[in-house]
């Protein structure tokens, strides 16, 4: 197997270990190894045609075997998956066989690019979005790109703890604690919601059974209270609708500006998924939040938590606001959503 894969899955697995995924890290540092032109999944891996870091290539693969797990298809690998305790070498044996039992479906699974609906990153958004709410002084109209199941536009739906202080439904199925470094963000204000909207290339519809366990399988199998949030998450997507469409990120913003409403303020926002749009596609999504900020028609924001820099291992949240345009870092936080560091207004 070519060097560059092993790398890859070593790096994937340095990823895994420092978000707190052992398992998952022991599963990538494996896989190189049990690989091979043997089986239709070792050759489309071995010939790859794109960039195995920006394609996610690894965790393609391990969410293939993870979806075998969860659909009770192979009792021998889910016997080595969490809450199992870890066996190297019986994850080794396991895995190896599910690759030869499973050849076919786990080399299609490899079409599909993870998308995980990361629930606890709205902890991260939730003081961006009261900032907004303050300051404007009017409710806000949603729009997410890069929504994969749109989950996150539920927010004002969830449970959040910043230490001491708590904000949202006490009897929500979601309920999100992340670690706060620093002060507490502010969570004084009143906030409401008048509309919420989403787009996605490639958009995950919960209401269906094959698509939920798609949407579970890229979640790491040993991170429980991930799994635990997401399926709250997904019940509540059944109680409280939303629009949710396949679009280019582009277009959608678009044509969303040129409908937005006058008594409401226009709210772009997404997490983690910037560095995967092309540079044009970024460059026509500034165009058109500057363009429309320009008027005075009503306010606009755009809230986004994304990876600070290639050399940072953490994301920051920014705000920008029209009038006016100014773009402000409000806090430092972790991929995932386990701590917070808020940086003020």
């Amino acid at each position: 197997m070519a060097v560059s894969i092993v790398e890859h899955f070593e790096k994937q697995a340095e990823s895994c270990d420092r978000m707190g995924s052992p398992f998952t890290a022991e599963l990538c540092r494996l896989l190189p190894s049990l690989i091979d032109e043997t089986t239709q999944t070792g050759r489309r891996i071995a010939n790859w045609p794109g960039d195995f870091h920006d394609d996610a290539l690894a965790l393609r693969l391990c969410g293939g075997l993870h979806a075998l797990v969860l659909a009770g298809r192979d009792e021998m690998l889910a016997a080595a998956y969490p809450p199992n305790a870890l066996s190297v070498s019986k994850l080794a044996d396991a895995v190896r066989g599910a690759l030869a039992r499973h050849d076919a479906a786990l080399a299609a699974t490899l079409d599909s690019a993870p998308q995980t609906n990361e629930i606890a990153r709205s902890a991260m958004l939730l003081p961006g979005f009261l900032t907004i709410a303050r300051e404007t002084g009017l409710p806000l109209d949603l729009h997410e790109i890069g929504s994969s199941a749109g989950l996150n536009l539920l927010f004002d739906r969830f449970h959040y703890r910043y230490g001491d202080a708590e904000w949202g439904d006490a009897a929500s199925p979601v309920r999100l604690s992340p670690e706060v470094r620093g002060d507490a963000p502010p969570l004084d204000g009143a906030l409401s919601v008048v509309a919420r909207r989403g787009s996605d290339i490639a958009p995950v519809d919960v209401a269906r059974a094959d698509e939920r366990l798609r949407l579970t399988s890229y979640v790491w199998a040993d991170q429980t209270a991930r799994l635990e949030r997401l399926a709250a998450a997904i019940e509540l997507a059944g109680r409280y609708p939303f629009q949710l469409e396949k679009a280019d990120a582009a277009p959608f913003v678009e044509a969303a500006i040129a409908k937005r409403r006058p008594d409401s303020v226009f709210v772009l926002f997404h997490s983690v998924m910037w560095q995967y749009l092309p540079l044009v596609t970024r460059a026509r999504i500034e165009r058109a939040l500057a363009a429309a900020g320009q008027n005075n028609k009503a306010p606009l924001a755009w809230l986004r938590m994304e990876q600070a820099s290639a050399r940072e291992p953490y994301a920051q949240v920014q705000l920008t606001m029209w009038p006016g345009g100014e773009t402000r870092q409000i806090a430092r936080c972790d991929f995932h959503g386990r701590w917070i560091e808020w940086v003020g207004e």
